[in-house]
């Protein structure tokens, strides 16, 4: 069985075993194109590796938790970290670390190189799979270069690779990744060439940058763009990038940003004739190849290597482009990231905070009519701008506890995947110090002469000092926003608020979780890494807390603006009963119609509000999300008013845990999810509680109705209905 060929032997028909990538360039190569020296580790190497590690088994079990169908991105993202770390720890079959080392050490000595993928299915006509398996840039030495090959292979099952291969229609669970090791080329400029352009079919584009080709391809430099006339190779437009302050340049081990001197940063990459040459090369790729090409090259010694050539796979879909780009960019750069955690933290979110204060300061009562109209029309104008930008910003900020948690299992590949949530738990949450805060007005009232177990306090009459407590964490934190404010619930958001508070009263104060200490992780982490490297890994791991925190912290910031818009709502619809039909406050009522209702979950009717089917699975499967276990009655929530009922030691049952929800969070004994994933709300706050916590529940608020006893498994991911529950014992 054959591990390792040499670019130069090639053929057509070796793409079952080297992939597109390889086959592609060996037909460069044997064009005369110029390419970099490289050797390909065959398909044969991962299938014996997979089989004598016993990963398709384990692979398949992540992949079939639930319909693959049915799985959110997520979940995906879950179970792909868990493929991952079963590539980085499983060890090497003894005879293929033998014959790969004997095979590698003469071709890999002392000098750079690029590991890269080159899958079967890469770089096709019809599906490129452009971006989504991993490349590593600058790797030195035998050791590392088996480790690369590892990690390559481990990105055939990316969340990226998985979701695209299920756009494309084909299996999940199936595939096979061959290697590309090639010599580092170290070029005065890199970047792309089309031999046609995507947008326009006379046209086609050279893009450049200084230095390698990464910074381009990850989105971390902006390149200088030429568009030229596909009949003559002229010059159209030259488009420069807004700064070329930076280029991506060769560290001791991987890539370092680079400053450029004033003299480069002042004029392009590329001289007019290079850009001519560059796109000549492409129309020459796109003769051998019979199809327009995306080639990728780098411009050393006045002399073009072609780093890899593949059709242009969307030219006649821009569906398809558009989805490929989000499957890529489920990845953002490290620099890419640093610069988005700038901006949120000391412009967004200051921003949205001095908002929110301008808007409770408003006196709402004081307005006539038309005023009150037109600031109802305001606040929502202002919670739709902000919507947009929670979706631009704040959610693909999140991928920097993705990035953080990647890093820390190559570096470290501890038996546990998730290993490195225990350096972000106890982050400090906005959302956890207002439930510290909802503790400390239970203890308020707990501890009131008047209280006697309850009997001493109604809701609408509370002791003065109990009342300035609850509007000073109003003022705070605002309201529930999933009580009256919907809707949805008979009771006022304050009078919600009130009914909390007296449940938590009612019981012993709740403990967060206990965590021992986590310094020598976080030692062993930075240990991990070379001293030239440190800075980079303590900025990831304070870039992994930074959007922890802001993982929870994002809707309650989100909650405070909500909050101010429902208060212009609920004064107009109060005058509205007060006044009845009339000229001066049709307005009003337009604006209010205009506004209408938002629920904030899910309605009962998608969520099964008939209750759970009379045939209830006796085991349901999910993803562990948060450790221990936990038996009680099920307290299933399907509109928002539901969560007004949830009472001491019951499990929630809900389609997903809101941030806005948390307060609630407290009583419960544990959580069950429809959502799955380790990193969506609902985990974040179980593992701050300690709470056993299980995701990724098909249908789980259709299968499980208040009232039904459950165990809730957070170590295995499994709901059991019913009282056999009892077998295990209670979490503590």
């Amino acid at each position: 069985m054959t591990f390792l060929v040499d670019l130069a032997r090639i053929g057509a028909d070796s793409a079952g075993t080297v992939g597109g990538k390889a086959v592609a360039l060996a037909r460069m190569k044997q064009s005369g194109v110029l390419v970099p020296d490289a050797v390909c580790v065959t398909s044969n190497a991962y299938g014996v590796f997979v089989a004598e590690a016993g990963l398709s088994e384990r692979i398949l079990m992540e992949l079939e938790r639930k319909p693959f169908s049915e799985m959110r991105w997520e979940e995906v993202w879950d179970a792909a970290l868990r493929i991952r770390n079963l590539f980085l720890t499983a060890p090497w079959p003894a005879a293929l670390h033998e014959a790969l080392s004997d095979g590698l050490a003469a071709f890999v000595g002392d000098g750079p190189l690029v590991v890269r993928s080159s899958c079967p299915e890469e770089d096709s006509a019809g599906a490129s799979f452009a971006g989504l398996h991993e490349s590593y840039v600058n790797v030195r030495g035998l050791g590392p270069t088996l480790e690369h090959i590892k990690r390559v292979w481990a990105s055939l099952w990316s969340d990226g690779a998985l979701l695209y291969r299920r756009e494309q229609g084909e299996a999940a669970h199936f595939g096979t990744m061959a290697v590309l090791v090639q010599r580092l080329v170290t070029g005065e400029a890199s970047g792309v060439a089309f031999s046609r352009s995507p947008q326009a079919a006379s046209e086609g584009v050279v893009e450049a940058v200084y230095g390698l080709n990464q910074g381009l391809v990850d989105g971390t430099i902006e390149p200088d763009h030429w568009r030229l006339d596909r009949a003559t190779g002229r010059v159209l437009e030259h488009r420069a990038p807004e700064c070329r302050a930076a280029c991506l340049g060769v560290g001791n081990t991987g890539v370092r940003t680079v400053l450029l001197p004033d003299a480069k940063a002042s004029r392009p990459p590329l001289a007019p004739e290079e850009v001519a040459d560059l796109f000549a090369v492409a129309c020459r790729m796109e003769s051998l190849f019979g199809a327009p090409q995306d080639m990728e090259w780098t411009l050393a010694g006045g002399r073009v290597h072609a780093l890899q050539s593949r059709p242009i796979t969307t030219l006649d879909s821009r569906e398809a482009s558009d989805r490929q780009a989000w499957y890529k960019g489920l990845h953002r750069s490290y620099d890419n990231l640093c610069r988005m955690r700038e901006n949120i933290e000391t412009r967004l979110l200051p921003e949205m905070t001095e908002t929110a204060e301008e808007l409770a300061r408003v006196s709402l009562e004081a307005l006539t009519n038309l005023d009150l109209a037109h600031e109802i029309r305001r606040r929502l104008e202002i919670n739709e701008r902000w919507v947009g930008v929670y979706w631009s910003e704040f959610i693909p900020y999140a991928h920097g506890i993705r990035l953080f948690g990647q890093v820390y299992n190559d570096a470290v590949k501890p038996d546990d995947p998730f290993e490195f949530t225990l350096l972000l738990t106890h982050t400090p949450l906005v959302g956890m110090a207002r439930n510290r805060c909802l503790g400390a007005l239970a203890s308020l009232i707990r501890e009131h002469p008047d209280w006697n177990g309850g009997a001493g306090f109604h809701g609408d009459s509370l002791p003065p000092e109990v009342e300035a407590a609850v509007s000073a964490f109003i003022e705070d934190y605002g309201e529930l926003s999933w009580a009256g404010a919907t809707g949805a619930s008979n009771l006022s958001p304050r009078q919600a608020l009130v009914s909390l508070l007296l449940e938590m009263a009612a019981h012993p104060p709740v403990s967060e979780a206990m965590v021992g200490d986590t310094s020598h992780l976080e030692e062993r982490f930075l240990a991990s890494f070379p001293l030239e490297d440190g800075e980079y890994a303590r900025g990831v791991l304070a870039l992994g807390r930074s959007s922890y925190r802001l993982r929870d912290d994002d809707n309650i910031y989100m909650g405070r603006l909500e909050a101010e818009l429902f208060r212009g709502v609920e004064e107009g619809r109060r005058r509205l009963d007060l006044k009845g039909p009339g000229t001066d406050v049709e307005p009003l009522r337009e604006e209010l119609e205009h506004f209408g209702r938002r629920p904030t979950i899910q309605s009962a009717s998608a969520l099964g509000a008939g209750g759970a089917s009379a045939a209830k699975a006796r085991q349901i499967m999910g993803q562990p999300a948060g450790q221990g276990l936990a038996r009680g009655k099920a307290r299933v929530i399907r509109r928002p008013g539901d969560l007004a009922d949830l009472k001491y030691g019951e499990i929630l049952v809900c389609d997903v845990v809101d941030p806005t929800m948390t307060h609630v969070v407290p009583l419960a004994a544990g959580i069950v999810e429809r959502r799955g994933g380790m990193l969506i709300h609902g985990a974040i706050i179980a593992r701050e509680y300690g709470l056993p916590c299980v995701t990724g529940v098909s249908d789980a608020t259709a299968r499980i109705d208040t009232g039904d006893y459950l165990t809730v498994d957070g170590y295995l991911g499994i709901v059991t209905l019913g009282e056999a529950g009892a077998m295990f014992e209670e979490s503590p």
